[in-house]
């Protein structure tokens, strides 16, 4: 079968399993609609957290940062890792004690006030679009090249499953959907990655395969006959066609630890990852399903770094200095394949034969002269099509570069690249909608219960009925859907960017009122509201600043202290401390009963008079 009869194959079965799960699973209490009845195996909870925190920035775009950025781009490695160790060791636990449903319920409580409620409220809302917006455009990544339809067609699709599973089942049918969704994006992200290490260094693993030598059939030839490692090899063609070394690092020190810092604390911030450690019976079982997660996260991320290095030397080795048409030359051999093609129809690639001599010459340099014109329809002036995908022009003035690739497809054109069978294709289709729909999901339940449980049930109307209540739930749910797609068809960025962004957020605005929240007895309402305020405030109108109001002044050289848009949130932490410490400082001190309750919070059950002290 051709791929495109694979994918719908695949795909539909997998989006069958999706939405029986969610009928089998469904919610008939707001208690298993917020945390599916709080009766989760630990394991089973891992699986689920694993696909809700690895989403579409995981699959499709982490590896596809590493293949463009090489060294800059483990940042994103360690941030998101680190994050989440920190997260399962410094937060869970204690969340978890605490007992409340959403991270607006603990900061209402904890902080015993109704704007730190709405504060929370708004920056969960806030967060969660923003990180929304980076799945829907993985889907619609996806859905337009394999399934070959318009992107905006590809949003709908991956809309209506996830609000059939997510407005059904609630917290309960998304947890076992995404243990299933785990098990798909895995095997998805694995099959491929263990094919290619095979063709390209002779070693079945390709965490070890990263740092072998050029072997089998497809690593000989582009080794042309030396021994010389993978990264060796891919360090001499950046040089020669002008890029970076590959293991070098271009990017500031001050960049890099701000970057990898916001993303660390970010992930602790996270509410739709919060959420997931009140769906298990015990706190001990939190602390279990977090190392559980982490272990089911360590095979995709360990593996990643290899997929972009295949993947990056593959790319050249196939489509630099190929004709783009079959020629009667006798060095016609090396013709651009079908998939080069394919991925042009989807907006993702673009070529210009600037020189005229029918080859793909890539260089470094931008392939487009800023403001493009295209016919298919407008663009705006940082060269993106009305679906934000780039656009080439024939334009002298952008350099020798005559291509531009995606960074977001090369995890999906991975398998084509090598040259795997049709099937490996399809599966990492679905497995990249796994990811994405998985994460969705559950950001879209993060917005639906800030609605009906924190705004109408705890702040507006606490005496609503739980069939009002679920139901307003399930309504807010399909709303959220909605603004999510249209995130979708119109993203600010390419998905991990926009997922950066959201973690800086989160950075700037959850993760200093939680840490203090439960380890400081004299953090109060007054410092808390003001430290998210100032935190999320400054952190987002500095993105907001260099990525869409001046993206022309988006360079080192204008940002504070060196610092890019996507590290800033580390900014938006400190100050965020800052200004809670010292408010906190000169306002009265939390009552007694607050102390007393953080107290315990953080004393193991059992421990008697220690509590006390």
């Amino acid at each position: 079968m051709d791929v495109k009869s694979w994918t719908f194959l695949i795909v539909g079965l997998t989006f069958a399993l999706y939405i029986a799960i969610a009928i089998w699973a469904r919610a008939g209490s707001t208690r298993e609609f917020y945390v599916a009845g709080g009766g989760v195996h630990p394991v089973a909870n891992g699986m689920a957290t694993a696909a809700d925190w690895m989403s579409a920035a995981s699959f499709i775009s982490m590896a596809g940062l590493i293949s463009f950025m090489g060294y800059d781009g483990s940042v994103y490695l360690m941030g998101w890792t680190g994050g989440y160790v920190l997260l399962a060791l410094l937060l869970a636990p204690y969340l978890r004690k605490f007992g409340r449903f959403t991270v607006p319920d603990f900061v209402g409580d904890r902080y015993y006030s109704r704007t730190a409620r709405l504060v929370a409220v708004v920056c969960a809302i806030f967060v969660s679009f923003t990180y929304v917006a980076g799945q829907m455009r993985g889907v619609g990544v996806v859905f337009g090249r394999f399934l070959e339809v318009p992107v905006e067609t590809g949003v709908v699709i991956g809309m209506g499953v996830v609000l059939f599973y997510a407005v059904l089942g609630g917290m309960k049918g998304i947890t076992y959907t995404q243990v299933a969704q785990y098990c798909v994006l895995i095997f998805a992200f694995m099959v491929p990655a263990i094919f290619i290490s095979i063709l390209m260094t002779g070693v079945a693993v390709p965490q070890l395969g990263f740092g072998s030598n050029l072997a089998g059939e497809v690593g000989s030839r582009i080794a042309g006959g030396e021994t010389i490692s993978l990264l060796a090899k891919l360090d001499g063609l950046h040089a020669e066609l002008g890029f970076a070394p590959y293991t070098s690092g271009s990017k500031g020190l001050v960049d890099v630890f701000c970057i990898t810092l916001a993303l660390m604390v970010g992930t602790a911030g996270l509410p739709h990852v919060i959420i997931r450690f009140y769906t298990v019976p015990r706190v001990r079982d939190a602390r279990t399903s977090a190392g559980w997660a982490l272990l089911f996260i360590a095979v995709l991320y360990t593996a990643a770094p290899a997929v972009g290095a295949f993947a990056r030397t593959n790319l050249i080795d196939v489509v630099e200095g190929a004709r783009y048409a079959e020629s009667s030359e006798t060095d016609a051999a090396k013709t651009i394949p079908a998939w080069f093609k394919n991925w042009e129809n989807s907006g993702l690639i673009a070529w210009v034969d600037k020189d005229g001599d029918g080859r793909v010459r890539y260089r470094s340099g931008a392939p487009f002269d800023g403001k493009p014109a295209f016919e298919s329809g407008p663009t705006d002036e940082a060269g993106r099509g009305v679906s934000g995908e780039r656009l080439v022009t024939n334009a002298p003035s952008a350099g020798e570069n005559e291509l531009y690739i995606d960074r977001d497809i090369m995890v999906l054109a991975n398998p084509e690249i090598a040259g795997l069978p049709n099937w490996v294709i399809a599966l990492v289709a679905a497995g990249g909608l796994a990811a994405a729909l998985s994460t969705a999901a559950g950001l879209l339940l993060v917005i639906s219960t800030a609605v009906s449980h924190d705004l109408l049930k705890r702040t507006f109307f606490p005496q609503i009925r739980e069939s009002r209540e679920l139901a307003a739930a399930r309504i807010s749910a399909g709303v959220a859907v909605i603004f999510a797609g249209l995130l979708g068809i119109y993203p600010p960025g390419f998905v991990a960017q926009v997922v950066a962004f959201a973690f800086g957020l989160a950075a700037s605005s959850f993760f200093p009122a939680i840490l203090l929240g439960i380890f400081s007895r004299r953090m109060n309402r007054e410092g808390a509201i003001s430290g998210m305020v100032a935190g999320i405030t400054f952190t987002a109108g500095y993105i907001v600043w260099f990525k869409f109001v001046a993206p022309e002044t988006n360079t080192a050289e204008h940002w504070w202290f060196g610092i890019s848009p996507e590290g800033i949130g580390a900014l938006g932490m400190a100050l965020n401390f800052a200004v809670a410490i010292a408010v906190a400082k000169f306002t009265p001190p939390p009552p007694p009963e607050i102390q007393a309750l953080v107290s315990s919070v953080r004393v193991p059950k059992g421990a008697g008079g220690a509590q006390a002290h």
